[in-house]
């Protein structure tokens, strides 16, 4: 991870640290989320202390957590797996994020303040950057942030657990996309709502969300489930 993705990624500048199961269910978590650990790897409870250096208590909390938050599958001897997305998986999520992101991208820009465009505009440009330079890690890092910062900004609290629940479903399968198509073949229209929201205009925003997010899942179908038929 480079330096100024850690920059994005900290959250805890200038406040209590947390605790250490906090911290490690955390780490695992971004683990996961950004595809670290493959779909479909069965990874074994003493394998992600090593991995995590952390101690075998709250690597259990942290595996309990993201197996209720879908993340993880238990298959027992001890052994945990990042699921595998079926074709049925990603209709549903497609669904799901439809009317999510669309919502979410105009409640945020209903909120946008000129600090908050200042952020995005910060974190697109950060992710062309990725893009260009083909930095596969800092692209999926990146492009995390800019939709998590949309959710912030949104002020819906349950809207944005939801929609963070299904990055956890598929941003694993995301990195292995990705890193079949290259970052040079992942276009997106982060420049189409940047304009809407600095236009103050909610209904566009909501479309290029929706777009966006259309855009990214259709990759994601096609590439792991390239017979399945598009809704």
């Amino acid at each position: 991870m480079d330096g100024n993705a850690q920059k994005v990624i900290g959250k805890e500048t200038g406040s209590a640290r947390p605790p250490a199961h906090e911290l490690i269910y955390r780490k695992l978590r971004e683990q996961i989320l950004f595809g670290e650990i493959a779909p479909g790897q069965p990874v074994t409870i003493q394998g992600l202390t090593e991995r995590l250096e952390a101690g075998m208590t709250p690597v259990r909390e942290a595996i309990r957590r993201l197996i209720a938050e879908g993340a993880l599958d238990f298959q027992g001897n001890r052994r945990v797996i990042v699921p595998l997305l079926t074709a049925e998986n990603i209709a549903e999520i497609i669904y799901a994020r439809q009317w999510l992101e669309s919502d979410l991208g105009a409640r945020a820009t209903q909120r946008a303040t000129p600090a908050d465009l200042a952020d995005l505009t910060r974190l697109d440009a950060a992710l062309d950057q990725a893009i260009s330079r083909g930095d596969l890690q800092a692209y999926l890092e990146y492009n995390y942030r800019f939709h998590a910062r949309i959710y912030q900004m949104a002020d819906a609290p349950i809207l944005a657990s939801m929609a963070e629940g299904l990055w956890l479903r598929f941003g694993p399968s995301l990195r292995v996309v990705c890193g079949r198509l290259g970052t040079q073949n992942l276009p997106d229209l982060h420049k189409d709502l940047l304009a809407a929201m600095r236009a103050g205009d909610a209904e566009a925003a909501a479309r290029a969300c929706q777009q966006d997010m259309l855009q990214g899942m259709e990759q994601v179908r096609g590439v792991l489930t390239p017979n399945a038929v598009s809704d």
